[in-house]
């Protein structure tokens, strides 16, 4: 099950659990679209591309099987980026070029 984490990695965006903003990576590293978009749809973690993330449902529509929000809540662990600013302008100037389906 997705993590859900509550922020931008980059830019410390808050992203709650029905942002249409938030953009995932493969492992779940978590961007806004804006941050996306100057990073060139590149991870600065994996080097892959990412994905509008799904958004949970709030409330369990099948509550037998217990889903939703109020079952599954959303993370609220902050996570940030380990890399410098140059690191990661190296990482995207490296790979950029490469579609992630070839990376």
């Amino acid at each position: 099950m997705l993590d859900l984490r509550p922020n931008c990695e980059l830019c410390d965006t808050d992203l709650p659990p029905q942002s249409s903003e938030a953009r995932i990576c493969s492992y779940e590293c978590t961007y806004c679209a804006t941050c996306v978009e100057k990073l060139a749809n590149v991870c600065p973690t994996c080097g892959g591309g990412f994905a509008p993330r799904p958004i949970r449902p709030q409330k369990a529509y099948r509550p037998e099987l217990k889903l939703g929000l109020a079952n599954h809540p959303a993370s609220d662990k902050r996570r940030f980026s380990k890399f410098t600013s140059e690191d990661i302008a190296a990482h995207v100037a490296r790979i950029k070029d490469i579609p992630p389906e070839q990376r």
